[in-house]
């Protein structure tokens, strides 16, 4: 392995890492206080309900269109540049006055999330490939979930000694201009990224499409996200039945994604060692969340929160790298659409299903979890014998 190559692969990772760590602070700090403060500026329970749930989706769907894009015109920098450069949208909230114009920031930001993500991964991928995938995608994503920790305390402490939304909306166009500084400077040391990795496909003919298998892993996806708790629903089973102190919630949160951090580097490593297996990880530590998560124990509250960090950890480590390793260079910002967009549906349904559940009966909970979960390991054997049969990416990876 070229060392040059490898020690400018390392730069790349780490600068983008800086980028999501002040990316995060940006919108993460914001997430927390968006409903209160769209409340403050005249909206109701259903407006912020209806803000809140088209902005996420705007964030996944339109992820598809852009990844697309990207590979059309190959300009993953710009994709990333402009993706990133509507985070200004969060600081200009301090001068919204209406729920009106919040509501048209608010839309800005998570249209800027999915401009840059697939573009930001593909750029990722290229240097992955000189220090391990799973490594590689598993410093960005702890240095992200440093980011997603440092945001929301900074805002809180600057809410605290303010009293003031606008002052902890303003104080993040520090983070945005360090966010677009760093990248512009990774920019500049590495405008061409893709000359960290050659296409190691079979033919070029088969290097210009996305591989079945990928379809395929993109059942994987779907199943076992759909059948995965989100926190949301966990922290409201928390409060409805008091079984935490409502206080405690944020610092359980906080929790997880400290967790996240910490197995996003170790996980990585195992897949590059082990491979498409590693990712049998995501429906065994499912399984137990709800059983856990949704009891009336502490303990086991305790335990189903770092099994959730966990699993967010994998989920933004090796599902990603995965991708890197089964979909050629040409294809690969289409592809990460196509992977955030099921995610995010696959998010989007399960939530409801398991809502909806939860309100009905507990135990409706559990079986549907577990029948999800199932499912995506079938689907996964799947995977793992359709990338030995077509000996895909990095057969080391798949024996």
């Amino acid at each position: 392995m070229d060392s040059n190559k490898k020690s400018v692969a390392y730069r790349v990772i780490f600068l983008l890492g800086l980028v999501s760590l002040f990316g995060d602070i940006t919108y993460e700090g914001a997430r927390g206080v968006i409903g209160p403060y769209l409340s403050f500026l005249g909206a109701s329970a259903v407006i912020v309900g209806l803000i809140t749930g088209v902005g996420e989706f705007i964030g996944y769907a339109l992820r598809l269109l852009f990844g697309y894009l990207s590979d059309r015109t190959e300009r993953y920098w710009l994709f990333t540049f402009l993706g990133y450069g509507m985070l200004l949208a969060i600081p200009f909230l301090a001068f919204a006055g209406y729920w009106e114009v919040a509501f048209f920031l608010v839309i800005m930001e998570r249209m800027g999330k999915a401009l840059r993500s697939p573009a930001r991964d593909v750029i990722l991928s290229y240097s992955t490939k000189q220090v391990g995938r799973g490594f590689g995608f598993g410093i960005h994503e702890a240095m992200d979930q440093i980011g997603a920790i440092a945001g929301p305390l900074l805002f809180s402490l600057v809410i605290f000694i303010s009293g003031r939304y606008e002052v902890g909306f303003l104080m993040l166009f520090i983070p945005v201009a360090m966010t677009m500084g760093i990248l512009t400077y990774a920019y500049r040391k590495v405008p061409a990224p893709e000359k960290l990795e050659s296409d190691g496909m079979k033919s070029e003919s088969e290097g210009e499409k996305i591989p079945r298998v990928f379809w395929v892993y993109s059942l994987f996806i779907f199943f076992s996200i759909a059948g995965f708790a989100n926190f949301q629903i966990i922290s409201y089973h928390l409060k409805f039945k008091s079984v935490v102190p409502e206080s405690q919630i944020p610092l359980l949160y906080a929790i997880a994604m400290a967790v996240d951090a910490g197995v996003a580097l170790i996980v990585g490593r195992f897949y590059d060692r082990v491979g498409i297996m590693s990712l049998a990880l995501v429906p065994a530590l499912i399984i137990p969340i709800p059983f856990l998560g949704f009891s009336l124990s502490y303990m086991f509250v305790v335990i189903a929160v770092i099994l959730w960090g966990s699993v967010m950890g994998i989920q933004e480590t090796v599902m990603r790298a995965s991708i890197a390793d089964m979909v050629p260079i040409r294809r690969r910002g289409l592809a990460y659409g196509v992977f955030n967009t099921i995610f995010g549906l696959a998010w989007f349904v399960g939530s409801v299903v398991i809502g909806m559940f939860y309100d009905i009966e507990i135990v409706y909970v559990f079986v549907f979890s577990c029948l999800m979960e199932i499912l995506s390991i079938i689907i996964l054997l799947f995977v793992r014998r359709e990338l030995r049969h077509k000996k895909l990416g990095n057969l080391r990876n798949y024996q």
